[in-house]
Parts: C-alpha cells; sequence; structure tokens
C-alpha cells in the first residue's frame, strides 16, 4: 500500500473516532485524490528525501518531505444545488503536515455543515514558496473542477491551521500575485479564495508589525479568525492581522478566548472548544451555509 493510500486510511479510521463528529456526520462520499500539478510540470522544488510519516507521541499523523502536492476532496452529502467547498491547509510549521487532526478530520466537520472539504497536501519541509505555489494552484483546481465535485464557484473558502492559517493569509492577501509561469487553461482562472478561517495561524506578525509577505487591502476576502490568549508565540501575530483587516475595512470576525493553546483542531478541552459552533454561526450569517 502506498503511503498516501495508507494515511487516508489511517485518516478515515482517526476520523471516526471523534465523538463530536461520528453522531452528526451524514453518509462519506469516498474521497477522490488529485495531483495538484501535472506530471513533470511542478515549479519550483521538492524534498530531499522520501515522503514519509513523522514519529511522534500522539495518534495524529504527520507526513513530511512532500515532493508531490495532492487535493484530497471530500465531498458534502449529495445535494439539490452546488455546495460550498473549504481548502483545508494543515499546520506543521511548515516542517509537516498534521494530515488527520487538521486535514480529514476537519473535511468530516464540514461535511456535517453541508459543506464539501478538500485537503492540501502541500510541500514541506521548509519550502515556504513551493507551498504557496501549492495552494494558488489548488485553489484554481478547485474552481476548474467545479461541476464534477458539484462545488458552488461564488463560495469556495481556504481554511488554514498554525502554519497553514498563515499559508491561507498569504493567499488572501497575494491573489494578483504570480508565483510561478501559468502552465494550462486552468491557470487562467481566480486563486482568490472568497472566505478564509485562520485557526491559531501563525507567522502573522513580525517584530511587533504585520509580516511583509501579507499586504492586507480592503480585497482581502470575509475572514474568520480563531486564537487563545494563552497561545503566547502566535496570538500577537493575529492581533496585528486582525487590527489590520479592521483598519482595511475587512469584513471579519476575531473569536479570540482566554484558553486554548495551539495545534488542538477539534480536540481543544478549554475555551476554544468552543471555535467550530462560532464559526459554523458566522458561515450562516455570511450565508455561505
Amino acid at each position: 500500500m502506498s503511503v498516501s493510500k495508507l494515511l487516508v486510511a489511517i485518516s478515515f479510521a482517526l476520523c471516526a473516532a471523534v465523538p463530536v463528529l461520528a453522531a452528526e456526520a451524514p453518509a462519506a462520499i469516498d474521497p477522490v485524490v488529485v495531483p495538484v500539478w501535472p506530471t513533470g510540470q511542478m515549479p519550483g522544488k521538492g524534498a530531499d528525501e522520501p515522503e514519509g510519516v513523522k514519529p511522534a507521541n500522539d495518534k495524529f499523523t504527520r507526513v513530511t518531505n512532500i515532493s508531490t502536492p495532492s487535493l484530497t476532496v471530500y465531498r458534502a452529502p449529495a445535494a439539490d444545488k452546488p455546495a460550498p467547498a473549504v481548502l483545508i491547509c494543515p499546520g506543521g510549521g511548515y516542517s509537516y503536515a498534521v494530515v488527520d487532526k487538521e486535514g480529514t478530520e476537519i473535511a468530516a466537520w464540514l461535511n456535517t455543515l453541508g459543506i464539501t472539504g478538500i485537503v492540501l497536501k502541500y510541500r514541506v519541509p521548509n519550502n515556504r514558496a513551493g507551498a504557496f505555489q501549492d495552494a494558488v494552484r489548488a485553489v484554481r483546481l478547485v474552481r476548474s473542477h467545479a461541476k464534477d465535485w458539484n462545488v458552488d464557484t461564488a463560495k469556495i473558502g481556504a481554511m488554514g491551521f498554525s502554519a497553514g492559517g498563515h499559508l491561507c493569509a498569504r493567499l488572501s492577501t497575494n491573489f494578483a500575485t504570480a508565483p510561478y509561469e501559468k502552465i494550462d487553461e486552468i491557470d487562467q482562472l481566480d486563486c482568490r479564495p472568497d472566505f478564509v478561517v485562520l485557526v491559531y495561524p501563525a507567522y502573522l506578525g513580525k517584530d511587533g508589525q504585520l509580516a511583509p509577505e501579507l499586504p492586507v487591502s480592503d480585497k482581502v476576502p470575509a475572514t474568520f479568525i480563531v486564537h487563545s490568549e494563552d497561545d503566547t508565540p502566535f496570538v500577537p501575530g493575529s492581533k496585528i492581522y486582525d487590527a489590520a483587516l479592521t483598519q482595511s475595512g475587512v469584513p471579519h470576525e476575531y473569536a479570540l478566548y482566554q484558553t486554548g493553546g495551539h495545534g488542538y483542531g477539534l480536540h481543544c478541552e478549554r475555551e476554544a472548544k468552543l471555535w467550530p459552533e462560532r464559526c459554523r454561526a458566522w458561515l450562516k450569517e455570511r450565508e455561505i451555509i
């Protein structure tokens, strides 16, 4: 069994073990795995070593040395009209990707809301340029497959966790840039997400200022930010980002909790455990669901 197929199997098993999802999840549609780049046409570089799973002390799966980026599509249950879709960018400090806790579990939760969840396995480690190229191409791929996947092209969002939150912030502020030479007709499509959710995002600030790679403007899509005061390395950056969004007049909500820490996904046991319901309410208020 390939590493990719093994990870899908592991992720499904872990997702089924999350009680908050199991009771509510409708019947799943088998996932579809799609390469981000045509064979031999990926811009930039890959990893120096073969892809593999990084050992850890918990039950979650951390994939590193990713050189073949992919999308795994978990379609929303069949509906009589196209569904919203969310590109999910797992965290991992740009060293690995936590593909289940911040990937497939999130897709399963989104499915309960009638949203198609699409997990992006982007290039790591230490390849922020490659990861951004992967994310830009990924949004375009979703748009190109909208009919096949029954996706509403006006409701294609991005959701990122930790480093994945930084990646989604880059998507929402740099959609007019060209991080790679266009390859095909897919690259003619818009890479701007229609909305963005940043969950305990990392690296949004630097030296007390907005990170220079995040040029916030009034063109940034509607944004929902989740953070907690006790995530001391990264919450200052999200506060700076929140202030920049406010100054630019971007519609957004900043869900700031006193406790929660970092890296919890859907498993928080402190105040930030309320974030999924608050996010659901925000999506409903924005008429995304």
